[in-house]
């Protein structure tokens, strides 16, 4: 019933997975990931592209390995995601780092022997760029700043970065008082950082772009770089349309040359994608361990033994990921971006944990949604796809105790390599003591 999946997935590599590692399982496909960083390193520019990727989306040691091996360096929202990256062998230079966070005592000593080896420090607070002042104007570091312009878009509310909801950045409010601070001290702010959104319009990101042009040029006389950060829309669904990053790197390209005639400066463009690179190369692999109904009022439920514990995004935005149902022998019985799935009845696909909001099938209020899909047996596969992105990464896996799930990368060559093994419960519980302890 029509092709499985993008890339070189199909349902024979889901079946050979699901017997080698069992399910549930993440799957990725090295040659989508590959495709999609080439994509963003052919993006249009006027003066020059640097291209980190979002961490946060999926920090697995060989995907960031992988995608650093394309020429992509590391957007860090964390020490810890600093510390991850250089475990994958990841030099100081090639990351920048933006976070919440404000390191002090021994955090505090580690970013500056970080910052000493290259990396880029994204001040997004008064506070932050206060305690990095005295260091940085020593040893002349690096240092960038992280603008919240005041207009924001995204996917949802919660991923909305650059408006009034948002405590990312230093706000236009304050932009005065953080360049005279840099100033006073000898700072120079080399790049000039903005992140408005995850999954936003186009046409806001674009109207970003000279905005973010003019916030520089009345305050940053020094920055040689402009950050534009990630964001790219991208289509999980049939019927969604992706940003065009070509499009956006052309309507950049035009700008940071009309900038460049006005001012004489040619700023480097910078942008840091984790959706782009990552969502549409990843599945959730999962088994269908049970079916129920609900009542004649109600729906048929088809139990995975992956639910939020897996893919929690459905329960934080409503977000809807397309769905493919393989027979346990290899054969597709539904996909999505197959037009006769919408003939088939309304199926919810419910999770195994103790917790009502455990479907993949809710909308943003949090209500079942019946989806279209072909009724499989018990033991038979339920595939969710976009999972690449803020799955893996931002799961309550050890939620009722569930562990980990595997991941799998479907290499180039045909072959597939475990890059995370299964949790065991002894891992769960390693960290805990006994009431007598």
């Amino acid at each position: 019933m029509g092709t499985l999946m993008v890339g070189s997935l199909g349902p024979a590599v889901v079946v050979q997975a699901a017997r080698q590692y069992g399910t549930p399982l993440y799957l990725y496909d090295e040659r989508t990931i590959v495709e999609r960083c080439r994509n963003v390193l052919a993006m249009p520019n006027a003066f020059g592209l640097h291209a980190g990727y979002a961490m946060k989306a999926n920090a697995n040691r060989a995907i960031v390995q992988l995608v650093a091996r394309e020429g992509i360096g590391i957007d860090a929202s964390s020490l810890n995601e600093v510390r991850r990256a250089r475990m994958a062998g990841i030099a100081s230079r090639r990351i920048v780092l933006t976070t919440q966070e404000v390191p002090e005592g021994a955090d505090r000593s580690e970013l500056e022997t970080l910052m000493s080896e290259g990396l880029l420090y994204n001040a997004c607070s008064l506070r932050q760029l206060h305690l990095v002042a005295e260091f940085a104007a020593r040893t002349r570091a690096r240092l960038s700043m992280r603008v919240n312009p005041g207009v924001g878009s995204g996917e949802t509310v919660t991923r909305n970065t650059g408006d009034n909801y948002s405590s990312f950045g230093i706000h236009m409010t304050q932009l005065a008082e953080a360049t005279s601070q840099a100033r006073k001290r000898g700072l120079t702010i080399e790049q000039v950082h903005v992140h408005i959104g995850s999954g936003g319009d186009p046409a806001v990101w674009q109207s970003n772009v000279d905005r973010m042009l003019a916030i520089t040029e009345q305050y940053f006389p020094s920055a040689r770089t402009l950050n534009l950060g990630g964001g790219f829309k991208e289509a999980r669904m049939p019927e969604e349309i992706a940003a065009d990053v070509q499009a956006l790197g052309h309507y950049a390209e035009r700008r940071f040359r009309q900038f460049a005639e006005r001012t004489g400066r040619r700023l480097v463009m910078a942008v840091e994608p984790g959706t782009y690179v990552m969502a549409n190369s990843g599945y959730l692999v999962t088994s269908v361990i049970d079916k129920k109904w609900s009542g004649p009022e109600g729906f048929e439920f088809l139990v995975v033994n992956g639910g939020m514990e897996c893919n929690t995004r459905p329960a934080l935005y409503g977000s809807r990921h397309p769905f493919y149902v393989v027979s346990a022998n290899g054969s597709v019985l539904s996909s999505d971006f197959d037009p006769a799935v919408k003939q088939q009845p309304g199926r919810v696909v419910a999770g195994r944990c103790c917790e009502s909001g455990d479907s993949q099938t809710l909308d943003a209020e949090g209500h079942v949604v019946p989806r279209p899909m072909a009724d499989p047996s018990v033991g038979d596969y339920v595939v969710i796809g976009g999972v690449g992105a803020y799955c893996a990464s931002m799961s309550v896996f050890n939620y009722n105790s569930h562990r980990q799930a595997p991941e799998v990368l479907l290499r180039e060559d045909g072959s597939l390599q475990l890059i995370r093994r299964r949790q065991t419960l002894e891992q769960i519980t390693a960290n805990e003591f006994a009431l007598d302890e």
